[in-house]
């Protein structure tokens, strides 16, 4: 069951790099519909960047520690 740890990150930081991909569609199209915003596009996207950044370490970090731990926690 532990090798399926990565792929299984690998899959989750896919369908978030996927979301985020539509939703920055959506905004690029609703920001030429309405015009500017007023939001500085530069730390949305930090913002943005940090966030996956953020989540990439956690689940990377939960990944570490399960594997570390899989073994004590069933008693091998």
């Amino acid at each position: 069951m532990r090798h399926h740890l990565p792929l299984k990150a690998a899959v989750a930081l896919t369908v978030l790099a996927t979301g985020l991909n539509s939703h920055l569609h959506e905004i690029r199209t609703q920001a030429r519909a309405q015009g500017e915003r007023g939001d500085g596009p530069i730390s949305t996207v930090i913002i943005v960047l940090a966030t996956i950044a953020g989540a990439a370490l956690i689940a990377g970090t939960l990944a570490v520690v399960y594997g570390k731990y899989n073994g004590k926690l069933m008693g091998r």
